[in-house]
């Protein structure tokens, strides 16, 4: 199981230990604690440790057990999905999705709110706190059992929280969205970028769970990225790395907001599919007339698509992949129309297709991959600190 993060026998890693055991459980649907130690390379001695704390502090269960080749029985541990519950939280300009999730990573609850054109950023977060109560009383969970709200919004953000110059929302500028966030939930918020809060979704509960290098092709009303590499997610130096959107894919092409020109986003994005259309029907409307054959927008859908694959390209040749995961809202239904055109490109395009196939897949989790993946960085933060982290205190 080369895809599992391996433990550590150094000082100082009981926490990440711990993470490392839990994930190994969270992962498996049933495992033994031999199983355990075979897969984390952490000695039988430290996993019955931590185990049995696990135990105690009921967030893992003993659920029957397997004969072994001799000898007693092997007990087989799952983790307890009601021990503990984390709030996901989604905001995307034109609206909040919000999801419960259990300590399993199921999604017990889904609610979405349209965000009001032209709210203050205050009202719109008061807007996600009245969302984040409802999903709660609407599943009749206490909020004792809440381990808190994680929040994927638009980037770039800095490491306390802050929005610094979205390019679609002027006005958030330097809000302080975590904080804020907090103030009127009264629960722990951990916050990321939308795009890699959509790929830790993916990781956590979607096609990527026994993946350790992908990345994930964001599409909402800019376009994103998320990279896994050997089982870590890949934040970057300012926490904004896989911005996919800003590479360049036509020199001369139409300006782009962040200086360059002809980006990706500059020319994928769904208010560029409007103007490609003469701005005479929504991206919706676009998307829906393609999915049934309609000839021009069906053309306009494509040769976006084509110009997604010249993208695509570059992506799985600098970081050598296994797989490259397409979701976010505007996928809407042309989903499948992206994925082939993609598919071909990095079969046919790639310098190591001969060595290994990359996987292009359309996320089964699409909808919801964003506000999962913030519920599951509630988690990670609770009980899987980074072992970067660790060492360099």
């Amino acid at each position: 199981m080369a895809h599992m993060r391996l433990g550590t026998n150094l000082p100082k890693v009981g926490s990440y230990n711990r993470a490392v055991v839990l994930e190994a459980i969270q992962a498996s649907d049933g495992i033994s604690r031999v199983q355990i130690a075979a897969r984390t390379r952490l000695t039988a001695q430290t996993v019955s440790v931590i185990v049995r704390r696990l135990l105690e502090e009921g967030l893992v269960v003993e659920d029957g057990s397997v004969p072994s080749g001799g000898g007693k029985p092997r007990t087989i541990l799952r983790v307890d999905p009601d021990a503990g519950y984390a709030i996901g939280v989604h905001f995307d300009p034109e609206e909040i999705s919000c999801v419960l999730a259990d300590l399993a990573g199921r999604p017990v609850e889904r609610l979405r709110r349209p965000v009001r054109p032209g709210l203050e950023p205050e009202a719109v977060i008061r807007q996600m706190a009245r969302a984040a109560r409802r999903i709660l009383r609407e599943a009749g969970v206490a909020d004792g059992k809440v381990l808190g709200v994680g929040l994927a919004c638009p980037g770039p953000l800095d490491g306390d929280g802050v929005m610094v110059s979205p390019p679609r929302l002027p006005a958030w500028d330097q809000v302080p969205i975590k904080g804020l966030l907090h103030e009127h939930t009264r629960f722990p918020v951990t916050v990321d970028n939308d795009a890699t809060a959509a790929a830790i979704g993916e990781r956590w509960a979607g096609i990527a769970r026994t993946t350790p290098s992908f990345a994930y092709l964001y599409l909402g009303t800019g376009i994103g990225g998320g990279i896994f590499l050997d089982n870590q997610v890949y934040r970057g130096r300012s926490l904004n790395a896989a911005e996919f959107g800003h590479i360049t894919l036509e020199p001369d092409g139409p300006e782009c907001y962040c200086g360059n020109r002809g980006c990706v986003e500059a020319v994928c994005c769904p208010s560029a599919i409007e103007a490609a259309m003469g701005g005479r029907v929504s991206h919706k409307a676009v998307c829906a007339a393609a999915a049934k054959g309609e000839p021009e927008a069906r053309r306009v859908i494509e040769r976006v698509a084509e110009r997604l694959a010249d993208a695509a390209v570059s992506v799985v040749n600098m970081l050598d992949i296994d797989l490259l995961v397409l979701g976010g809202p505007a996928l809407r239904e042309v989903g499948e129309l992206y994925r082939e055109v993609i598919a071909r490109a990095v079969s046919t395009r790639t310098l190591a297709r001969r060595l290994h196939a990359v996987r292009v897949e359309t996320s089964p989790i699409a909808a919801d991959a964003a506000a999962i993946g913030a519920a599951s960085l509630v988690f990670h933060a609770t009980y899987a600190p980074r072992l970067g982290a660790l060492l360099s205190d």
